[in-house]
């Protein structure tokens, strides 16, 4: 029974130190990761993310000669921005909070034929120990540098706020330097269509969630616009050519819907509404409202809790700006509607409405009618999703509206920003029709985006071979050529950089240690 007991348990040791020594390949250059500890979280890091790591470091035969664990202090870089050798952004982006693994960099992905001297030989593979210790989320807001958003306390839910909506917001407005510029520690409210104060504040809460609270760091060029502040503090950051701190909160907003295009007819949300649904042309709608100028006179009423006013919508019963306000309005939302700048409005309640036809409830002709109707729509492809009650014609025609959709769909994820969205849309056309021009190119501009090179590359030169004379490709083509020479001058740059960052590190926590000796003899 001991005998056994013994053979047990050695097979468990020897299981366990196999699962131990199992490595991961990170991309297709030779990048491989052992973890040694299992992070906390689920989450990863993104590309300008600020990050915080131990780390040490060897050569593949050789003794650790460098360690951020020796110096007591982290090492903080922000991630996928240049400031650290590839196979540190490539593998550190794998990494969950508080995890610790091995990487082996290979020396493509390290140093190069260059190398380091003395401490690091060219060609060399090294060995790092990194722990992720914890990170700061930061968003280019502007794409260029301008305004970048470290999150302090991450908001709820999905939403955000649009052009139109009224926010409500502490901030903190300083110099460079810690100078206060501005400062609301009482909440205040503004549309974001008129702005306030600063142009990043309206840029940047646009991105963020309620209860969010985040620090801006801005550049001069995002400081100044239309300001509404007249303080000395605008003086004194365009005399210093610094950057702006700004610590903002967004407690709250109010939604508004722009009901024309033209900012001449606005809804403002009072109450939410339920579900999603909204009336449609034709729809028969139940409604309380009063209209009012701007010095409170009423102009007309109609209906009451008892007995709603009815009218079917688009049939000329109502003020056409307003019939149309109403459309946008959910069952049991109660909203503000101002028509023609502020002249009059309409405070509003839509008690109830008749829905369409569902579509599951349609035949085939209706799903394709209903489908190829609003196409430009992002959810048109529900009407044709379940085919299977399709003749061979109707197939057809369904799946040219899908891919239609999908594309369509993955032009607004791009003007959106959302480019793995995009670029997961037009691999739903590519799987099905992989010549297809358009998915290339707007997949190949996803990838372009979030750097993804190569695979950019591939596409635009697929595209290439099935269209050679595409315009818009063939600036694409251009535009990530100067990417790729971009990126390899900073390559060269990098390998100077992060060693002279690492030895002045050294060189400090040398001078201290000698201090300390000197300290101790005397």
């Amino acid at each position: 029974m001991g005998d056994f007991n013994s053979k047990k348990s050695n097979k468990v040791n020897f299981e366990t130190k196999i699962q131990e020594l199992q490595e991961i390949v990170i991309g297709k250059e030779g990048l491989r990761k052992r973890i040694l500890q299992n992070g906390n979280s689920w989450k990863t890091p993104f590309h300008g993310d600020e990050i915080q790591v131990h780390y040490r470091v060897k050569l593949q035969d050789g003794e650790f000669f460098d360690s951020s664990y020796d110096r007591g202090k982290t090492f903080t870089f922000k991630l996928g921005q240049g400031e650290v050798i590839k196979g540190w952004d490539e593998g550190i982006a794998t990494m969950k909070k508080s995890e610790r693994a091995i990487f082996t960099i290979p020396p493509n992905l390290a140093y190069g034929e260059i190398g380091s001297p003395p401490l690091i030989p060219p060609n060399s593979t090294l060995i790092f120990e990194i722990e992720l210790v914890s990170w700061n989320s930061i968003r280019d807001i502007s794409g260029d540098g301008g305004i970048l958003k470290k999150i302090i306390k991450e908001g709820q839910g999905w939403a955000t706020p649009r052009d139109v909506d009224e926010v409500l917001v502490k901030y903190v407005a300083s110099s460079a330097d810690g100078n206060i510029l501005s400062q609301y520690d009482d909440a205040v409210e503004f549309s974001l269509m008129e702005g306030h104060l600063y142009p990043a504040m309206k840029k940047s809460l646009k991105t963020m969630r309620k209860g969010e609270i985040v620090e801006l760091t801005v550049k001069p060029a995002y400081c100044f616009g239309n300001s509404s502040f007249d303080g000395d503090g605008i003086g004194i950051l365009q005399s210093s050519n610094s950057n702006l701190i700004i610590h903002l909160e967004l407690i709250s907003w109010k939604s508004v819907v722009d009901v024309i295009g033209d900012n001449k007819v606005l809804k403002k949300s009072i109450k939410v509404g339920e579900g999603y649904d909204h009336p449609k042309e034709g729809s028969l709608a139940k409604v309380i409202y009063i209209g009012k100028l701007q010095d409170g006179t009423i102009f007309e009423r109609k209906g009451s809790d008892e007995e709603p006013f009815k009218y079917v919508c688009l049939e000329g019963q109502l003020n056409e700006n307003l019939d149309r306000a109403i459309m946008t309005m959910k069952k049991g939302e109660e909203a503000i509607v101002t028509i023609n700048s502020n002249s009059m409005f309409y405070e509003i309640k839509l008690v109830d409405f008749n829905k369409e036809k569902p579509f599951w409830k349609m035949d085939t002709k209706e799903k394709i009618e209903a489908c190829d109707k609003i196409k430009n729509e992002g959810n048109a492809s529900k009407f044709i999703q379940f085919d299977h009650s399709f003749n061979n014609d109707e197939k057809c025609r369904a799946n040219t509206l899908r891919l239609s959709c999908y594309l369509n769909n993955a032009a607004c994820k791009l003007k959106m920003g959302e480019h793995q969205e995009a670029s997961k849309l037009c691999s739903k056309v590519i799987e099905y029709d992989p010549c297809n021009v358009k998915a290339l190119f707007r997949r190949a501009q996803a990838y372009l985006r979030i750097n993804e090179l190569e695979r950019a590359e591939i596409d635009i030169k697929k595209a290439l071979e099935v269209d050679p004379n595409n315009r818009d490709v063939k600036m694409m083509y251009k535009e990530l050529k100067n990417k790729q020479k971009q990126y390899a001058q900073h390559e060269v740059e990098i390998f100077s950089t992060m060693l002279s960052r690492l030895a002045k590190i050294d060189d400090n926590y040398l001078a201290r240690s000698s201090i300390n000796k000197d300290v101790k003899l005397q």
